[in-house]
């Protein structure tokens, strides 16, 4: 039995192809990964199938739903099947929810829409499915607003929203991209239970192979729109037949060649006994004032040339000590030295020359009103003699094309790219005036496996042809275990352990690291796959 079959989907936007003659096909209770790489087509298949696409949008072929045709559906019917027949997992939590309306309100609104339950009887279901995706109510009180969630609890929200009317089909985009590695595994198999609970069929869409290489029944590949190869999950990794699938899979478990730490290094960036505390709100009127110390105590040093790692789960301080190395929060204890200064807020702008940061959110460190030209060259601002005419067009060109894009991107706006191309564009904005040391906050996590591979490289390239130190922050233990020659461990703002980066992955000492590292998602052994599917060697 299918229960979704989509059959020689075209799509187009104005007279530009997007989509070109897409077939696969879903089962109840079946789990389909789509991969590929950023601009694949994947996500628009994704809208297309819930009809959620723009006015100049055209569509030929079929999209089947249990035997009805979504393409020839009405606006009304199909509002009535999104969120009813069909629900759908977005890949930002926090711009897939209101930010003025409650967890609970927002979850029961979906019960509302769709069916004539009483208000108080859909808050009481909203409740069971908050609990049933990890939110107890006793925990997470319907009350609460999605700012006062965490990354991966707001994930849980959406997927709860996304069952409330338990759907026939779910797709979820990208779901576990921007997770920590112990969150992600949570939000995979939550996944997967509901899909065995419920018997639905799961689109997954995703660029991360070694995420779905566990939990995907079947896997379609996409490029350019078109899809180059699909099939069962094992037999495909078993027996890879087109190129583009296998380059995605060599992309998945690159490994990237350091340049050797310089001998003697001289210390550029020194944290001491770093403290950082928030005020939480009063309990009461009179209730004492409590405080979270969201870093506490930690130490470290950044040497030149060295390359340092930094991972943790969500809500372990990594963004708030990251914040506080850029001088943009005070500490409340400790020092923090950059270049043999002082780093804090009212910091000398000229030390920020030396001190640059990719951040984990793109977009949202953008001018959207700017063209990417002027973005980019943002920190020229920080140095005394900026370049001009054509020595800085030259400049752009050459920070845009180290990222993968073309020099013709400079004149295009922030919302004419993906989310990964925006991703691209952050890092040559830190990379345009040659800094000593660059702080990466999960630089690489909306990055395709090939663009992600390139991107390393880059920064590997760049350290050694410009001694550049770096502090790389991120939930993907595997890319950290390749960029960095030190690692720390963070956890509930204490550095639990530290070390040489392979010393510390190959014999973690403390519970938290191994826990980490046995989260991680990854690639099967192509070998033992190969004699599982008899597929000669």
């Amino acid at each position: 039995m299918t229960l979704l079959s989509i059959e020689n989907l075209s799509l187009s936007i104005g007279e530009f192809p997007i989509l070109k003659g897409v077939t696969f096909s879903i089962a109840p209770g079946e789990i389909v990964a789509v991969t590929g790489e950023s601009g694949s087509g994947k996500s628009m298949t994704a809208l297309a199938t819930m009809q959620l696409l723009p006015d100049s949008a055209t569509t030929s072929g079929y999209i089947m739903l249990s035997g009805q045709n979504i393409l020839d559906l009405s606006e009304p019917e199909l509002c009535a099947m999104r969120g009813n027949d069909v629900g759908m997992v977005f890949q930002e939590p926090m711009t897939a929810l209101n930010p003025v309306k409650t967890i609970g309100a927002q979850v029961a609104e979906t019960i509302l829409v769709h069916s004539d339950t009483p208000r108080d009887q859909a808050m009481e279901r909203a409740g069971e499915m908050l609990r049933r995706v990890g939110l107890p109510p006793e925990r997470f009180p319907l009350s609460r607003y999605p700012h006062e969630l965490s990354g991966g609890q707001r994930q849980r929200v959406v997927i709860a929203m996304a069952i409330a009317q338990r759907p026939r089909l779910l797709i979820a985009d990208e779901p576990t991209t921007a997770l920590d590695v112990t969150t992600q595994a949570q939000i995979l198999d939550l996944l997967k239970e509901l899909v065995d609970e419920f018997g639905m069929g799961l689109l997954m869409i995703t660029h991360d192979l070694a995420v779905v290489s566990d939990m995907a029944d079947r896997i379609v590949v996409m490029r350019h729109g078109e899809i180059v190869e699909q099939g069962e999950t094992r037999q495909l990794f078993a027996d890879m037949k087109h190129p583009y699938t296998k380059a995605l899979f060599e992309a998945s478990g690159h490994q990237v060649t350091l340049p050797d730490v310089p001998e003697a290094p001289e210390p550029i960036l020194q944290v001491e006994n770093a403290v950082r505390e928030y005020a939480l709100p009063r309990k009461g009127l009179f209730g004492a004032r409590q405080f979270h110390r969201a870093v506490d105590g930690i130490s470290f040093t950044i040497h030149h040339g060295e390359r340092v790692g930094l991972v943790g789960e969500s809500g372990c301080g990594k963004s708030t000590l990251t914040r506080a190395l850029l001088g943009l929060e005070a500490l409340q204890g400790g020092s923090i030295t950059a270049f043999g200064k002082p780093v804090g807020p009212g910091t000398d702008p000229g030390l920020r020359a030396g001190l640059q940061v990719v951040f984990q959110d793109p977009y949202g460190s953008f001018n959207p009103r700017h063209r990417v030209d002027r973005i980019i060259t943002e920190p020229y601002h920080l140095i005394s003699n900026p370049p001009t005419g054509l020595e800085r067009q030259e400049a752009i060109s050459e920070a845009l094309i180290a990222v993968g894009l073309k020099p013709s991107d400079a004149d295009k706006y922030i919302h004419e790219f993906s989310g990964g191309q925006r991703q691209r564009i952050a890092i040559a904005r830190a990379l345009i005036i040659r800094p000593e040391l660059i702080i990466f906050d999960e630089a690489v996590s909306a990055l395709d496996v090939s663009i992600r591979a390139q991107i390393l490289d880059l920064i590997a390239d760049l350290s050694e042809s410009h001694n550049l130190a770096y502090l790389f922050i991120s939930h993907d233990l595997s890319v950290v275990r390749t960029v960095t020659d030190r690692v720390l461990v963070m956890k509930s703002g204490e550095i639990v352990e530290q070390g040489e980066t392979e010393e510390v992955f190959a014999n973690p000492q403390h519970t938290y690291t191994k826990t980490l590292i046995e989260a991680a998602p990854v690639l099967p052994d192509m070998s033992h796959l190969k004699e599982a599917a008899n597929v000669p060697a």
